[in-house]
């Protein structure tokens, strides 16, 4: 991912609200298993899930 722009990164939906994101550093070995775009999405998707 060396000297890509920004306008140039992956794209990803989250898949508890919807919203577009971008990859991310943190997530550069993870990428293909990361499926929400914050900590607060995860946490709302487990709760629905869970009950």
């Amino acid at each position: 991912m060396k000297g890509i722009k920004k306008q140039h990164l992956p794209e990803k939906c989250c898949a508890a609200c919807g919203r577009p994101f971008s990859w991310r550093k943190k997530w550069e070995r993870v990428w293909d298993e990361v499926k929400y775009c914050s900590d607060r999405c995860r946490m709302v998707a487990g709760k629905a899930r869970a009950g």
